[in-house]
């Protein structure tokens, strides 16, 4: 395969060159980072008065870790390293679970952030020549302006489409001859189900890739998208702590995302001893950022389980791989004193051809038990009037999901279309028990 380098030498830089320059970039952060209120008195606690007391990578570890709460508490403006005038934009969440996270750029930083973004498309085979339809929300949330910089950095035609309005999403599509799109998974299924609705066909659109990503979701949700729309599909991961979208991305070989080591340091650690895991194995992704000023951030505790592939990428370069993101360590459920994860019930559903794209998970109290039902569309070609093949696909769902997570869950099944679609990060669980 012809693979493509948006910035070749980086990107294929020897490992101890990039350990390096990791050193460097990291000296130079922990400089902006002591002018922050936050930091300054966390890391003179730790003995780090300057760069000068970064003489190592491991060094890094002398540096506490910084939580999501940190980041709250420090709002508006305790991670800010540069004067206020010098800052050109900002980027928030959403807050609806306590005041929001808040990350600052200056020019420099943006400049940046467009590279790694420019960097992760052009990496997976587009070119000037594409037609980009950006399906993500656009404003305060980084996915929608972060991918259309680096789109239009490589030279696409690109359409701020946004979200929603999924009819249309596929006019556009249409009207453009549009080639790649970046949505969540969740949309990406909606919008083939609405096309099959509404009798478009497929030869009407010219599509060729899609970027997935701001929620976790498994390689059998990939498969049926890449079956039922006729593309590419590409896993991509970022955090708006992180800047957003650019931190790691599949290349062409789609086996794993390179994590842009000259823009950050990733650790695999425990989530409850908070010691580093042996190399290939699942933890906590911890992430700190190098290619930010404005807003500098150390050993963040994103709470995404993942862990790094140990064999090299047959692409060539030497950024180490993520593996899948498969939950968040505090995604996990607890029902009736047993772990499982949400991807442990969406992997047994997209693998199964009869079953439709959407679905929903839910926990109840029964008593003193908890119940777990698993609410499921069907596919398009089963009739819902007909009992017996519904029961016995209801019978094998329930069974096949029970050896997966040891619980026994209800079953129910519902027509193609009928559960809620969310047009952004989808809502798969309702957990109804008491607090």
């Amino acid at each position: 395969m012809n693979y493509q380098y948006w910035h070749r030498k980086v990107e294929i830089m020897p490992r101890p060159e990039l350990e390096v320059f990791q050193l460097e970039r990291l000296q130079a952060l922990v400089d902006y980072a002591l002018r922050t209120s936050f930091y300054a008195p966390k890391l003179r606690a730790a003995g780090i008065k300057g760069s000068d007391d970064i003489k190592s990578l491991d060094d890094l570890k002398r540096i506490p870790f910084t939580t999501k709460h940190d980041l709250r508490e420090g709002f508006p403006y305790g991670f800010l390293s540069i004067p206020k005038e010098e800052v050109i934009r900002l980027h928030a969440s959403s807050g609806t679970t306590g005041a929001p996270t808040t990350i600052y750029f200056n020019r420099d930083d943006i400049t940046r952030w467009t590279g790694y973004v420019a960097r992760s498309i052009y990496g997976t085979g587009c070119n000037h020549t594409d037609v980009f339809q950006n399906m993500i929300s656009y404003g305060l949330f980084t996915g929608g302006m972060g991918f259309h910089a680096g789109g239009e950095e490589i030279g696409m035609l690109v359409i701020p489409s946004g979200s929603g309005n999924t009819t249309r999403q596929v006019r556009l599509m249409q009207d453009f001859g549009t080639t790649v799109v970046h949505a969540t998974p969740s949309f990406l299924l909606h919008v083939e189900s609405i096309m099959r609705a509404e009798g478009v066909s497929r030869d009407s659109i010219k599509l060729k890739r899609a970027f997935a990503g701001a929620e976790p979701y498994s390689e059998d949700t990939r498969r049926r998208i890449e079956e039922l729309l006729q593309i590419d599909v590409y896993n991509s991961y970022g955090l708006s702590e992180m800047n957003g979208p650019g931190v790691a991305f599949e290349c062409q070989c789609k086996n794993g995302l390179h994590l842009w080591e000259d823009g950050y340091i990733a650790e695999i650690i425990n989530p409850d001893t908070l010691e580093p895991v042996p190399d290939g194995e699942t933890g906590e992704l911890v992430m700190t950022i190098l290619c930010r000023e404005t807003t500098p951030i150390l050993r963040y505790r994103t709470r995404d389980l993942t862990g790094f592939y140990t064999e090299p990428c047959p692409c060539g370069r030497t950024h180490r791989r993520l593996r899948r993101i498969t939950g968040r360590s505090d995604d996990m459920l607890i029902v009736n004193g047993v772990n499982i994860f949400p991807s442990q019930i969406e992997e047994v559903i997209m693998a199964m051809k009869d079953v439709g794209n959407n679905y929903l998970i839910e926990i109840e109290k029964d008593g003193v038990m908890d119940k777990l039902t698993v609410k499921t569309e069907i596919g398009p070609d089963i009739f819902m009037d007909d009992s017996r093949p519904l029961n016995a696909l209801k019978e094998r769902i329930r069974k096949t999901i029970q050896a997966s997570i040891t619980i026994n869950p209800r079953v129910e099944l519902h027509e193609s279309g009928s559960l809620p679609v969310s047009e952004g990060k989808a809502k798969r669980v309702y957990d109804k028990r008491p607090r």
